[in-house]
């Protein structure tokens, strides 16, 4: 490193230092208005910010600038054009406009838009987002952008999420005004992302076709060890993996990500990277960034990134926590409950509006984390249950049951720590212990939404999450918009006594791993959306269509093609899946069985001829258990491959979606339990693909 990390921290950012170094005051004071308010911005500022804008990045080495923006593909996507002007004479200038700052045209027609635009209609808009900074790189300024079509309806997942915290801070002041809080002019939503992810050798990644084209392993057994033994959390790191997460700390810095927290996971060759809480847009932005890097940084160091929910069948696979919080202008979180929670009416509030949020929309909330992947980790002991709860703690539990009884709640103190080491300084212990198999869970001053995949874009949820508090603020703003300043106390009081009574169904503090918590939970009458097939028709349902069309968070419209994109997706991963495993079996597996089986025909034949003496009862039972596997499984590849054709075949998307879950999924694992069970015969010079053991222990 050849900074110190305060120098290098956002040196390839258009961050504020930059901004006020480069700008004209005025200029300056006017992005920065944009930036906190929310205030349009005028062509001629923008026209000013694009020429420092090109100056900074060319000083920085940068030839090319490019709309850096979130289609509905879940990853990120960008168009590069150099900052070249020919001006006759064989020479140029370096130039950046205004016009070019504010508006990008991409061909908006390759992109999933769900029936939005057809292929002949490819105009599409990308449009600056002055909220989010822009950066360099590998040469490119990169300029966050939104993405819309045409006739402006978006096609991506930055427009959604800005939206949705606009609405939010509208409520929300909107309510503390009521209440008394005049001061406050913004809220905004804060978001801190846990990043889990897994690293594998790259030459063994390149061996497996199943990593290659879909990102988790299709056949495998089980390594002998695995995670039994609890010694990889927190362990030491190894050489490559420290080598790496020290390069990839240096360039998160770099581009002004606040990397924090770093440490082995559960699962072996599986690591977590946590950031500082930012804004939810720029913490999005940042962790689609974050996962960029981690795969391309990986490569350098002779490794592979993969960031798929469960690469790994027997062992935890990756998630994605969410930690999010509201936060005033003024510098005050609405969720910080202060030392006397039964007093601070303010935190109740908005305590409660997130609890009756979460169970008024918690199909939506499922929602908002479906996928294939996910459905193979959500409801293993290893993440949360598929069913939405939320978690708050003895403490604050007996807080809202005070508040429904009408009782005193008394103060519950902090005490000093126990650990009977006299050497150990005395610290104070939490007043209310962690849950880690609760969905959504008050921890502090935050919620932590814990069921998020490793791969997803953090934007869904969090638009689902903003838009569903707001509109819950919006009731309670409704209800105490005319009371009396001298009966607001009470008025507060009965509107948080109805909310807790009425909702206080999604509270669960106990183990959400057990069989007794889904039929308490089916008897409370909360949603049980197993997979995404069970998850995805609630999107249209008209409650939820009303809570965006109202919010003008989607159109009506917008809905329907994300509903389209979720279904298409789902079925398009599944089908891939299929082929793959198809083609893993019947042209590298049953081909290296049946090298393997003549061998043993070959050494049984030659032990006989040698003696007759000579027993070849371990070649014969292995003979036969092979052969009639083998049969077993390729009559099974058949009716796989018959079954990926009727799927194929299938033209409603969710008709299609159910056949994939509950045939090509069920055939899939029928297969892989057959070939899995004889993989442990068989020895690794023959196998056509490198073992758990060598992908999770190699390093």
């Amino acid at each position: 490193m050849n900074k110190n990390i305060p120098e290098l921290y956002g040196s390839l950012v258009f961050n504020d230092k930059v901004m006020k170094n480069k700008l004209p005051k005025d200029v300056y004071q006017a992005l920065k208005k944009t930036i906190e308010n929310g205030t349009h911005l005028e062509l001629d500022i923008a026209n000013a910010v694009a020429v420092a804008m090109k100056e900074w990045a060319v000083e920085q080495g940068a030839t090319h600038f490019t709309h850096w923006f979130q289609p509905m593909t879940g990853i990120t996507a960008e168009k590069h054009d150099s900052f070249i002007s020919p001006v006759g004479n064989g020479e140029i200038n370096m130039d950046f406009s205004g016009k070019e700052l504010v508006k990008g045209e991409p061909d908006a027609s390759s992109f999933p838009s769900g029936g939005l635009r057809a292929t002949f209609e490819a105009r599409g808009y990308t449009a600056w987002d002055p909220t989010s900074p822009a950066f360099i790189k590998d040469g490119t300024l990169c300029i966050p952008t939104a993405f819309c079509s045409y006739s402006g309806e978006a096609l991506d997942k930055k427009t959604p999420l800005l939206r949705s915290m606009e609405t939010l801070n509208k409520e929300a002041v909107r309510l503390l005004h009521i209440l008394g809080n005049k001061e406050v002019s913004r809220v905004i939503t804060t978001v801190g992302s846990e990043q889990e992810y897994f690293l594998i050798d790259k030459e063994l990644y390149k061996k497996r076709r199943d990593l290659l084209f879909c990102g988790r392993t299709l056949l495998g057994a089980p390594a002998p060890k695995g995670q039994e033994m609890d010694d990889h959390y927190f362990g030491t790191l190894k050489p490559r993996i420290s080598a790496f997460m020290k390069e990839l700390d240096e360039e998160l810095w770099k581009l002004g990500i606040p990397a924090k927290t770093k440490h082995n996971e559960v699962a072996p060759a599986q690591h977590e990277l946590a950031p500082v809480f930012e804004t939810t847009n720029v913490a999005v932005d940042h962790n689609q960034i974050t996962m960029e890097l981690m795969k391309k940084i990986a490569e350098r160091h002779g490794l592979i990134c993969l960031l798929h929910e469960k690469p790994f069948t027997g062992i935890n696979g990756s998630g994605k926590h969410n930690n999010w919080s509201l936060q005033t202008d003024t510098g005050v979180n609405l969720l910080e409950p202060g030392k006397t929670p039964s007093e601070n009416i303010q935190f109740l509030l908005f305590l409660t509006a997130v609890m009756k949020a979460v169970d008024d929309y918690a199909d939506l909330m499922r929602i908002s984390v479906a996928s294939a992947s996910n459905d193979h980790r959500l409801g293993a002991n290893e993440a949360p249950p598929a069913i939405v709860s939320i978690f708050l703690g003895s403490d604050l539990e007996k807080v809202l049951d005070s508040i429904e009884g009408d009782r005193r709640c008394d103060r519950t103190e902090q005490i000093p720590m126990e650990t009977g080491a006299k050497v150990i300084p005395h610290f104070m212990k939490d007043t209310t212990d962690r849950n880690r198999t609760s969905p959504f869970a008050f921890t502090g001053n935050k919620f932590e939404f814990r069921m998020l995949g490793s791969s997803f874009s953090v934007s869904g949820p969090n638009v689902i999450l903003n838009t569903a508090v707001a509109e819950t603020l919006s009731q309670f703003s409704d209800r105490l918009l005319n009371v009396a300043p001298e009966d607001m106390e009470q008025a507060v009081h009965n509107l948080l006594k109805d909310t807790i009574h009425n909702h206080k169904r999604i509270i669960f503090n106990g183990n959400g791993y057990s069989e007794e918590w889904i039929k308490e939970a089916k008897r409370r009458g909360l949603y049980n959306l197993v997979s995404t097939k069970d998850a995805l028709p609630y999107f249209i349902h008209e409650k939820n269509i009303q809570l965006f069309t109202k919010h003008g968070i989607f159109t009506k419209e917008e809905i329907y093609s994300r509903y389209e994109i979720l279904l298409e997706s789902y079925c398009k991963v599944i089908i891939i899946e299929a082929k793959t495993l198809e083609e893993m079996v019947r042209k590298d597996f049953l081909p290296a069985v049946t090298t393997y089986v003549s061998e043993l025909s070959k050494e049984a034949l030659q032990k006989k001829s040698l003696s007759s003496s000579i027993s070849t009862a371990y070649e014969e039972a292995l003979l036969t258990l092979l052969s009639n596997s083998v049969d077993t499984i390729y009559d099974n590849i058949l009716s796989l491959h018959k079954n990926i054709k009727e799927a194929e075949d299938i033209s409603d998307t969710q008709k299609q979606s159910v056949f994939c879950h509950d045939v090509l999924l069920a055939k899939m694992e029928e297969i892989r339990n057959l070939v899995d069970e004889m993989e442990p015969n068989i020895p690794d010079r023959i196998l056509p693909y490198p073992t758990y053991e060598k992908l999770l222990f190699s390093i």
